[in-house]
């Protein structure tokens, strides 16, 4: 991730274009004003209110910023002017910083600029919006929407509160919000979504993925390496993983497609996981487990338990495992005739090799029916 570094003196850049007179509106202070900064390398924005930046769309740095205030915080026009003349731009070696007033003024800031290296904005409050950055961007709100899209280097974004909306980042993101949804089109790099009660979906990663909610449905439709996802309660779902998905889902239903791996934990819900290329560590508290291997793997021992409902594991004709399944108080069938079925006390066992064996497949279900079947 880039960071702003001070370097050489900071001037003030009073350049104004146009400062409209202030204006009442209702119960509130207003006044427009639109200035310029020369172009530089990187951008700082410190606000108080909605912001919109769109990199790439200008020789210059340009903004309009649309202020406003409470009446009862100044008594007369004047008085909301000077606070109001508190906006200011700076320029370094290298970075323009615009701060906007605070205090009892929100800022509505839209901003268009040259190809940027780099940008960050600090929000007090209020919604953000930033596109075409050729480098990092980096936004921190204390509430309020966060919207990206075209940020070719790293993307963090961290809001107190609201929803996160990214199209495409080259490098790796970042996305955290203490309560709302998370939505990701493409990351080329590894992500880290995180919020504390809302829906999570990402489209493609080309990296690893990690994904939490305290409540809420998690969906990943294809990572290039492992997936982490945890929720509350709510669905999880996989499309494809180029690593071992780890899931742990306190009250919903698990999906995997293809993944070269799964470790589950699942309390209430049933887990379905196919296409798996490598050992599987698989358990319900309450619910039934499907699982279908692929040809060529799993490469290691592989369990899969629930203590109340079915199990069914789908077995390549040509792949070579190990079988040691038991049951209470329910039924074992199996379509291979080389494993052998027997009542043990309480319990009914399965064992035997398949093709030969290979690497163990345990499979424990206290409340319902074990399928050893024939792919």
């Amino acid at each position: 991730m880039g960071s702003f570094k001070r370097t050489g003196l900071l001037a003030s850049l009073p350049v104004v274009l146009l400062a409209q007179d202030v204006t009442r509106e209702g119960n509130r202070w207003v006044q427009t004003i639109t200035g310029t900064a020369l172009p530089a390398a990187r951008l700082r924005v410190n606000a108080q209110g909605p912001v919109h930046l769109e990199g790439g769309t200008a020789n210059e740095i340009a903004y309009t910023a649309r202020l406003s205030m409470p009446v009862a915080q100044a008594r007369s026009a004047e008085d909301a002017r000077r606070l109001f003349g508190r906006l200011r731009a700076f320029t370094g070696a290298d970075a323009v910083i615009l701060n906007t007033p605070g205090g009892p003024v929100t800022t509505n800031l839209s901003i268009r600029a040259p190809r940027l290296s780099g940008a960050a904005i600090n929000n007090a409050d209020g919604s953000v919006e930033a596109n075409g950055i050729d480098g990092f961007l980096e936004v921190r709100s204390g509430a309020g929407e966060l919207k990206c899209n075209r940020i070719r280097g790293d993307c963090r974004l961290i809001t107190g509160g609201g929803d996160i909306q990214i199209g495409e980042v080259g490098g790796e993101l970042r996305g955290i919000t203490a309560g709302g949804r998370i939505l990701v089109k493409n990351v080329r790099g590894n992500a880290v979504l995180q919020t504390a009660g809302g829906y999570i979906e990402l489209d493609d990663a080309g990296g690893a993925v990690q994904a939490d909610t305290a409540g809420g449905a998690i969906r990943v439709n294809n990572a290039g390496g492992s997936v982490t996802a945890a929720t509350g309660g709510g669905s999880i779902v996989v499309g494809k993983a180029g690593g071992i998905v780890t899931v742990r889902n306190m009250a919903g239903p698990v999906q995997v497609g293809a993944a070269a791996g799964v470790r589950c934990e699942s309390g209430t819900g049933g887990v379905r996981v196919s296409n798996i290329a490598g050992p599987m560590r698989v358990s319900t508290a309450l619910g039934s487990i499907m699982a279908s291997l692929l040809a060529g793997g799993p490469t290691g021992e592989s369990v899969l338990q629930t203590a109340n409902g079915d199990i069914t594991v789908m077995i390549p004709s040509n792949l070579g495992v190990t079988i040691h399944a038991r049951g209470t108080p329910r039924r074992i069938l199996s379509d291979f005739p080389g494993i052998a079925i027997q009542m043990r006390g309480p319990e009914m066992v399965a064992e035997g090799e398949i093709n030969g064996g290979g690497p163990m497949l345990r499979l424990t279900g206290m409340g319902g029916t074990i399928f050893i079947k024939r792919q």
